[in-house]
């Protein structure tokens, strides 16, 4: 079947939230990945929402972290209180994060782009990123890739990654064996290496070269030995992502 970058995305960052685990997502491509896995893969997901809801199943697509539709037939109606401080407690295995610019060690920017005092552009900021990001066991991206977005330095670390390479989250005082797990793009899925904390390509997507990520990145990537292909959406991902998760195609039409 026929499917879009976006819709392959979802598929394979659904595929990595394994059944039992929990997971805090926000609104967007990381709530549909969630919502696609507890239909196919891993129905006893916990999905947990940064206003407070916890474990719902999911009936529609939620527009805000606040929408009732995120305390649907959940385990509790909380706070944000009570996610963060699950995420303190270890009891948050994945957390799902985007911004403006990305490093090789994974550090985020969502909050300027320039000189902080004097930004050309001003974002939104962290919320409740760097916590998740600090503290939730592994933290996923689901994020166009190019060189404009993957930059060799952020101009702001919002939300840290493995900061300056190994041993330095732990030095900063984060718990260890935390950090980035997977960036999932449109062009290929990207794990970090365990010796130097790098990105390393570990999936390019059908029909994708290694120059077009090469083209697509500002920085030297590092490459798996074995470069896999990613696996497209199957018929039942798409017509569960199609007709139950996105029937209006918010996010799935973006791409």
């Amino acid at each position: 079947m026929a499917y879009n970058p976006m819709e392959l995305m979802i598929c394979l960052a659904a595929r990595h939230l394994e059944d039992g685990s929990t997971v805090v997502v926000g609104t967007g491509a990381p709530c549909a990945a969630a919502m696609l896995a507890q239909r196919t893969c891993s129905p006893n997901l916990m999905v947990m929402f940064e206003a407070g809801g916890a474990g719902p199943i999911l009936p529609s697509m939620p527009i805000s972290v606040g929408d009732s539709r995120t305390f649907y037939r959940g385990l509790f109606a909380g706070s944000m209180g009570e996610i963060m401080d699950a995420c303190q407690r270890g009891m948050v295995d994945y957390t799902f994060l985007g911004g403006a610019q990305i490093d090789p060690y994974g550090n985020i920017n969502s909050t300027v782009i320039g000189e902080h005092a004097r930004p050309k552009v001003r974002f939104p900021g962290s919320g409740g990123a760097n916590d998740l990001a600090s503290l939730a066991w592994r933290t996923m991206m689901i994020t166009p890739q190019d060189a404009k977005r993957f930059v060799p330095k952020c101009d702001f670390v919002t939300s840290p990654g493995y900061l300056t390479g190994p041993g330095a989250r732990e030095a900063a005082g984060l718990p260890p064996e935390t950090g980035p797990y997977k960036v999932i793009t449109q062009l290929a899925v990207i794990g970090f290496d365990e010796a130097t904390k790098r990105m390393k390509v570990e999936a390019t997507h059908p029909g994708v070269t290694r120059e077009d990520v090469i083209t697509n990145t500002g920085f030297e990537l590092l490459w798996a030995d074995d470069v896999a292909v990613s696996a497209p959406p199957t018929a039942e991902e798409l017509r569960i992502l199609r007709d139950e998760v996105d029937p209006y195609r918010y996010i799935i039409g973006r791409g």
